[in-house]
């Protein structure tokens, strides 16, 4: 009888690593429930990959501490990895075999028991749906395909957390919906926990919980839903012939404090369909377009870092935290 039941998957204590004068990860502290999808969202060089870097043990913490599946990473490193399974974010395979030859290949690595190995390889390859595709070249496959016999080859060994480091990056938005598929029916096939990072919004959606990471901190942890309702305003964007006279006049006519955002002015409101009429009314200016939408996780991510993620992506000083992480 096992009696590691409530002991989390992954927990985090004042974790940190520096390159240098260059501190990636800044002391970042969350537990992660077992069977939970937990997820990191934010942009490239926020300190997502380098932290998932250290749970995987490929790189060592500065300091603080972390367990994985109950053990340490620093000092109990071999245990570790048995116990889990990395979806990389840069493709890993083997090209020039078969994806039945690479599997046998991670499985030779294992350990995993010869006995085992074939019913195992035909199970996660169903799983993945590429069973009748198995005797064909990776070089063969489709972008799609190739992610999905990563993610089939992450859970040959029966790992009980799947680390998952963006794992629909370059891939279309129809792709991207069906690996999802996969991997909703494998958490509920194989009893297990996933840990992903990803800079997309509604890949985000999936997970149970999200942490938002920017500049190497956690600046908030709680559900998608949670974190939704957390804005509790509308956002408004519009485009009109001078953004910083609407800036201005927004200020100054409705106290409103106002951004320019993906190429519109961005600004949040309580009640975003009422406040329209207003808006033309009073602004004072011509409008040439409106939009409105519900709080969506762009405008959590708004709220908790005062940016959205493709301005903090397309910021000079992001592909900087990038290159002195390599």
């Amino acid at each position: 009888m096992t009696t590691d039941i409530k002991v989390p998957a992954v927990s985090v204590h004042e974790l940190r690593k520096r390159f240098g004068d260059f501190e990636a990860v800044k002391g970042v502290s969350f537990e992660v429930a077992p069977g939970e999808v937990f997820g990191f969202l934010g942009p490239n060089g926020a300190g997502k990959t380098t932290t998932i870097s250290m749970l995987c043990t490929l790189a060592t913490p500065t300091s603080g501490t972390a367990r994985v599946a109950g053990y340490d990473i620093v000092t109990e490193r071999d245990e570790v990895r048995r116990n889990i399974g990395l979806v990389f974010q840069d493709p890993t395979l083997d090209t020039y075999l078969t994806a039945e030859q690479n599997l046998r290949f991670h499985a030779e690595l294992y350990g995993v028991p010869k006995s085992l190995l074939d019913g195992r390889i035909r199970q996660v390859l169903e799983m993945v749906g590429l069973w009748e595709r198995k005797d064909a070249k990776v070089e063969t496959y489709s972008g799609g395909m190739r992610r999905r016999l990563e993610i089939a080859r992450g859970l040959l060994h029966s790992p009980r957390v799947l680390f998952l480091d963006e794992p629909t990056v370059g891939l279309d938005p129809q792709t991207r919906a069906a690996i999802w598929g996969y991997i909703n029916k494998l958490r509920h096939l194989e009893d297990i926990t996933i840990f992903m990072t990803t800079h997309y919004m509604d890949e985000a959606e999936y997970c149970d919980r999200i942490a938002i990471m920017d500049h190497g901190r956690i600046v908030v942890i709680d559900s998608p839903e949670a974190l939704k309702a957390s804005v509790g305003r509308d956002r408004v964007q519009i485009h009109t012939g001078d953004d910083e006279a609407a800036i201005a006049a927004l200020k100054e006519r409705f106290g409103i404090d106002a951004a320019v955002h993906d190429g519109a002015v961005t600004f949040a409101v309580p009640s975003g369909e009422e406040f329209v009429p207003r808006l033309f009314a009073e602004l004072g200016m011509p409008i040439r377009s409106v939009s409105v939408s519900r709080p969506s996780l762009d405008d959590v991510f708004m709220k908790y870092t005062g940016t959205t993620i493709r301005d903090a992506e397309a910021d000079p000083a992001s592909a900087w935290r990038m290159m002195a992480r390599r």
